[in-house]
């Protein structure tokens, strides 16, 4: 199967002068290159080093809970592709460590999403209710099936430790009270921002290695296309701000976002980067196995016009692609042995890796 490389506009003059991207000049690729984005503060929380340590402890802290024991990481652990492993994720009150065999009495209603390259999204969940992640940080805080603390409440538990209020001074110097919800939402998303995964082979491959993937991946690459799914998961972040209905649920998606009927059971089009880590998959965690998500999709996709399907031995080859290819935990953060509220860190479960 031979593919043919799709560059990006040549590099020319524009009417105001200034040059075009440059040509892509790397391996065939089935789609139109575009090049990896660069990371965009928002004008009102400028990154700084203050303050992505300070959300990294924050997010690890379970000092933004109700029970004292659940954190962030609880349901987004570097040790599960930033999700959980679970179908559907259990929140304060629960048992057990991160991962798969965490039970309890609060559980959520839909998959926890990863937050790998959460830093390149304009609408966050899984029906795209939050526009930013500073808007969408101190929600699980609300959730009473997830952290069941009020940010208010949160804020003064934090203001009445030293390490912190000396680290919220850092972090937003010149404030008169700094340890208020808004800046907790501020210093959560800036660590966030930090979680980019942009080094996987593909990467490598694309930026001229032609030895980064392996003539398998290629094929799988190329079915990938093939099967339309680069229409939805588009390269290089291999997702969009799309909403697609690809199984029927109760659950009403979007649609409860925007009160439109063709938006039932519609959901964001996730990223398909460290999927690998990520399972299980779809909105509510129905599938476990990756090879049955995929073939899933392109049977779909089939079925709406924009693919074709797909035979089971081209699905292993399209599962190869998004297991090795697009795999990049480089930049995964590091767990704090400690916390300043002295609480214990969420522990993970045994996995194998794979």
């Amino acid at each position: 199967m031979v593919s043919t490389a799709m560059s990006a506009a040549a590099c020319e003059s524009s009417d105001d002068g200034e040059t075009g991207p440059e040509p892509y000049d790397g391996p065939p690729i089935p789609w139109a290159y575009e090049p990896f984005p660069a990371v965009v503060d928002p004008i009102d929380n400028p990154s700084s080093d203050a303050k992505v340590g300070l959300g990294r402890l924050l997010f690890y802290d379970p000092i933004l809970s109700r029970d004292k024991l659940t954190a962030c990481a609880t349901c987004h652990s570097e040790q599960w592709g930033m999700s959980d492993g679970l179908v559907v994720s259990v929140g304060v009150d629960g048992e057990g460590p991160t991962g798969p065999g965490r039970t309890g009495p609060n559980m959520t209603t839909r998959n926890a999403q990863t937050i790998w390259n959460a830093a390149f999204r304009s609408e966050f969940f899984w029906d795209g209710r939050a526009k930013s992640l500073e808007a969408q940080a101190l929600e699980p805080l609300k959730a009473e099936p997830e952290l069941d603390l009020d940010p208010s409440d949160a804020a003064t538990r934090i203001r009445e430790i030293p390490e912190y209020v000396e680290m919220f001074d850092e972090a937003f110097p010149g404030e008169a009270q700094p340890i208020v919800p808004e800046n907790i939402a501020k210093a959560l998303a800036a660590f966030e921002r930090t979680l980019v995964s942009s080094r996987a082979p593909y990467d490598r491959y694309v930026a001229g290695d032609e030895g980064a993937l392996s003539d398998e991946q290629i094929q799988g690459m190329e079915l990938f296309a093939e099967a339309g799914c680069a229409g939805c998961h588009v390269p290089p972040l291999f997702e969009s701000n799309e909403y697609a209905m690809r199984v029927e649920s109760s659950d009403d998606g979007r649609m409860a976002v925007t009160g439109e009927p063709a938006d039932a059971n519609a959901f964001r089009v996730p990223t398909l980067r460290n999927l690998r880590e990520t399972g299980p998959f779809f909105h509510d965690g129905r599938v476990v196995d990756l090879n049955d998500a995929v073939w899933l999709e392109a049977d779909v996709a089939a079925s709406h016009g924009e693919g074709r399907v797909l035979t089971w031995d081209e699905v292993d080859l399209v599962a190869l692609f998004l297991r090795k290819a697009l795999m990049d935990r480089s930049k995964e953060p590091d767990r704090p042995d400690e916390v300043p509220s002295g609480l214990p860190v969420p522990e993970d479960g045994l996995r194998i890796p794979r």
